[in-house]
């Protein structure tokens, strides 16, 4: 008889095969005496760190992509100088280079954890690159994604980027996770591969090797040892939805006509073109943060400017809405704020962090007008983690003065939904954040496995807030598009639409699962669905609920 496990689906994909579970980690290496000299150590270590960022950049240009931008992140980590000098460190007291390796990464891997946020994603990875190195100094193969002659479905604890980018998809039918939610970095590259996948489910680990189950990520389950009848079931469904798949083109729209303009969310321009070729209506999020990750210092107008415009004239004639850097205390940056606090989530980040270094918004800002002068792309730009009026004021008004005439907020924090009509009152537009939004509502940091369940931006009390800010676009007349990654849960979206977003954004390779199941339903239906959302008491009845009425229509 089969049996039932439940996580969060990405994308509305269904997969049937057998588990083939992700090789347990390298021991940790023993703590014993070095036969050798300290130098002779410190050689054989940086020679591993060395080899193992060129690797995993190697498979960065391979991968292309968003997963070219996380993998050269992760190959920076194995060249981080404090790390570097950690090791260095504990090399001179005797202790051999994997030893050393695998204590200061975990030194710095704790350190990660306790900043959460964006600093604490970094965790998975550097894990990842720990074990890289210590693999390399031992001259074992590095764990990673096993390679059978037969497809397979893989079942892991997560998988770190390297992983994840370079999976070969004529053999991987799905993944399914014991950790992770719709924002960590397997769910969000899955996503980008269209490849099926359930994140979070608990009892995950407990799968054998070779045992059948079904992956359907519409409804977040995994059926283990499905009946024939099942199988049969599930193997329809596959073929129906890529028949729906393939079949939905056009402009994003309801079955009654109520068009809803599907956008892309992109890291830097060179995704424009995969954005397009997928059916992108425009830009829902440009994240403007990888002119700055790197640099020790802001670039310039100019440097800024001519980044802008390879965007914007890929996009001529549509819109493209960009998002002011999001940095602070949880992505520090040595220009703006490096500055260590004990909870940065809610410290000195996003427009926080750009009012307290206004030069740098300024430059940002007139970077933006200069290159939109210069193009025909319709841009709109926004302010991110917006809390209250005041500075929904300060952004508009400084945005409009240097020349940009289009100028909103996201809403990613309760304080700004609840007040969203007097914010809509200031601001042309409003771009809801639900990653953000659902970890600040729930207060749960969307990147800690214990807290993972409650990560779901189905749950009533994230919707209630959506709905909000839905409620007052339609006063004011004024635009709501969400560009979290709800956007990208094709059933989701719906709701999100009778909820009042009048725009999607998000992965381009989500855009043809969300066009179809747009298609599907009339406002009508859109706005019955979200009634019924509402009227749960959890995320996971609000989606049964939803599921289910969607399945009679």
């Amino acid at each position: 008889m089969s049996s039932s496990l439940t996580g969060t689906g990405i994308g509305r994909g269904i997969a049937v095969g057998g588990v083939l579970r992700m090789p347990d980690p390298l021991p940790e290496p023993d703590d014993t005496a070095s036969a050798l000299t300290p130098d002779a150590e410190k050689e054989r270590a940086r020679a591993s760190l060395a080899a193992t960022a060129a690797i995993i950049r190697h498979r960065g240009e391979r991968a292309g992509g968003s997963a070219k931008d996380v993998l050269e992140a992760q190959a920076f980590m194995a060249e981080d100088p404090t790390l570097i000098d950690d090791i260095g460190t504990r090399l001179d007291s005797g202790k051999t280079a994997e030893r050393a390796v695998f204590e200061a990464f975990a030194s710095f891997r704790d350190l990660l954890v306790s900043m959460g946020g964006y600093m604490g994603e970094r965790a998975t990875d550097l894990d990842d690159v720990s074990q890289r190195v210590v693999a390399h100094l031992r001259g074992v193969p590095a764990p990673g994604v096993p390679d059978p002659e037969h497809p397979f479905v893989l079942v892991a604890r997560d998988l770190a980027p390297a992983d994840t980018a370079l999976l070969d998809l004529s053999k991987v039918l799905a993944l399914v996770t014991s950790d992770g939610g719709p924002t960590s970095h397997t769910a969000i590259l899955a996503r980008e591969k269209s490849i099926v996948a359930v994140v979070g489910v608990t009892d995950a680990l407990t799968l054998a090797d070779g045992t059948e189950i079904v992956v359907d990520a519409a409804t977040g389950t995994v059926t283990v040892a499905p009946s024939s009848e099942e199988r049969t079931a599930a193997e329809a469904k596959a073929a129906e939805i890529k028949a729906a798949r393939s079949s939905a083109t056009g402009p994003g729209a309801l079955a009654d006509g109520t068009l809803v303009p599907l956008l892309a969310n992109l890291g830097s321009a060179d995704g424009a073109a995969d954005a397009l070729e997928k059916g992108a209506e425009g830009v829902g999020l440009f994240r403007t943060e990888f002119l700055f990750l790197d640099s020790s210092s802001a670039p310039t107008v100019e440097e800024q400017k001519a980044q802008y415009k390879r965007l914007l004239e890929a996009f001529a004639g549509k819109k493209v809405v960009v998002r002011a850097l999001d940095a602070g205390a949880d992505k520090p940056l040595s220009f703006l704020n490096d500055a260590p606090e004990e909870n940065p989530a809610l410290g000195l980040r996003g427009l926080r962090a750009l009012r307290a270094n206004e030069p740098i918004l300024r430059d940002q800002l007139a970077a933006l007008a200069a290159a939109e002068a210069e193009t025909d792309a319709d841009v709109w730009v926004m302010a991110p983690m917006v809390s209250t009026v005041e500075e929904t004021r300060y952004f508009t008004a400084l945005a409009r003065e240097v020349g940009l005439k289009t100028a909103g907020v996201m809403v990613e924090v309760p304080s700004s939904a609840l007040l969203a009509d007097r914010i809509l009152a200031d601001a042309d537009f409003a771009s809801i954040g639900t990653n953000d939004l659902t970890q600040y509502t729930l207060a749960a940091d969307r990147l800690l496995g214990s807290v993972a369940s409650f990560q779901d931006p189905w749950h009533p009390a994230v919707l209630k807030l959506v709905g909000e800010v839905g409620k007052a676009g339609r006063a004011t007349g004024k635009p709501v598009g969400i560009c979290g990654e709800a956007a990208a849960d094709p059933l989701l979206a719906v709701v999100l639409v009778g909820l009042g977003a009048t725009t999607l954004s998000m992965s381009p390779s989500a855009l043809a699962d969300v066009r179809a199941e747009l298609a599907r339903f009339t406002l009508d239906e859109a706005q019955h669905f979200a009634e019924l959302a509402l009227s749960a008491n959890s995320a996971v009845e609000a989606r049964g609920a939803v599921t289910t009425a969607a399945a009679s229509q």
